[in-house]
């Protein structure tokens, strides 16, 4: 399935290059960052941000965070900020990649190891060409990453799930990006396209038959009420990007970015810290509420996953020997 978005490239890079030409800041008033989310104002991300992100950048930036996909539309965040339209977001490597083809080798699953090897990417030079590629062309700059944890199948069904044929016909929830959809199919479901607003009442009205998510967000959007079971495939260390609009970063002084950019990384770790916390915990949890929670054959829907992204056309995007020398990063240690 090849990687398009929805929207006309060309008309976004007018915006971005029109927004990057846009008067500096000045240094005399605090600069407003608008912060488009579909996260929840309890999620670990929010939290940080707002407790740890906003303090320490308040002498010289305002933050305001809108939830719940209030602001824009989840996946259409890189787009209001191309245009000039929006300060901040927390996209994912699947929404970018929609723009930035190349994106879609941090998308594979079973890619990362841990929350230390995401981290250890993020900050890696390997990282480099593709955050420049991006704030080049679209005028979005990343500046952390947020771990958002292991990906798991969330299921209203009962039926056993071992391997990816169990799988088979299941409608399974994924975000609508491409790189989103390709990630359920590989995992063996029927993906279906659908806004994070709009799972809980997908799951009770049975319009689909389940979703995947981090533990922690499990919770914080009470899936586990209108849930059966949670099949522990970890296929995906999931994150999020603090992505800042370029013109907002270049109308900053020095000293403003060098401390956007501590606050950023000192958010990113707490909310890291919490997340890894919570995941340890949850699982038991779960299962007291009455949730049926256990490992399926993980080496089988690895091989899948693996074999379908090996062969998938967009993996002509890749840097070549990018995705191996991923993998291999810090295994060393």
């Amino acid at each position: 399935m090849p990687f398009t978005g929805s929207i006309c490239r060309r008309s976004i890079l007018a915006g971005a290059a029109a927004a990057l030409c846009a008067p500096r800041i000045g240094a005399e008033s605090p600069v407003v960052l608008r912060l488009s989310t579909p996260a929840t104002a309890t999620d670990q991300r929010s939290r940080a941000l707002a407790e740890i992100f906003a303090p320490m950048v308040a002498p010289f930036a305002q933050l305001e965070i809108h939830h719940n996909a209030t602001l824009f539309r989840q996946g259409s965040e890189i787009e209001a900020i191309a245009r000039g339209n929006l300060e901040m977001a927390l996209p994912s490597a699947q929404d970018i990649a929609a723009f930035v083809p190349a994106f879609s080798v941090l998308t594979a699953g079973y890619l990362y190891r841990d929350a230390v090897h995401q981290r250890a990417v993020f900050a890696s030079d390997l990282m480099d060409p593709l955050r420049e590629r991006l704030a080049a062309a679209f005028g979005v700059r990343l500046i952390a990453v947020f771990y958002l944890g292991r990906r798991h199948l969330n299921l209203r069904t009962t039926a056993p799930v071992q391997v990816p044929a169990d799988l088979a016909g299941v409608r399974l929830r994924m975000p609508a990006a491409a790189a989103w959809q390709f990630l359920g199919a590989a995992l063996g479901a029927l993906p279906v396209p659908l806004a994070f607003g709009e799972i809980y009442t997908a799951l009770q009205t049975g319009a689909i038959d389940g979703q995947d998510n981090p533990l922690p967000t499990i919770r914080d959007s009470r899936f586990d009420e209108v849930t059966r079971q949670i099949v522990l495939t970890g296929h995906l260390v999931d994150m999020t990007y603090l992505a800042v609009s370029e013109r907002v970063w270049q109308g900053l002084g020095p000293p403003e970015r060098a401390a956007l950019a501590v606050a950023a990384e000192a958010a990113a770790d707490h909310a890291r810290i919490a997340q890894l916390r919570l995941e340890d915990e949850l699982a038991d949890t779960f299962r007291a509420g009455g949730l049926a929670v256990y490992a399926p054959d993980v080496a089988a829907f690895r091989a899948r996953v693996e074999a379908a992204y090996a062969t998938a056309p967009f993996a002509g995007d890749w840097p070549p020997g990018m995705a191996e020398r991923l993998r291999a990063l810090g295994a060393e240690g």
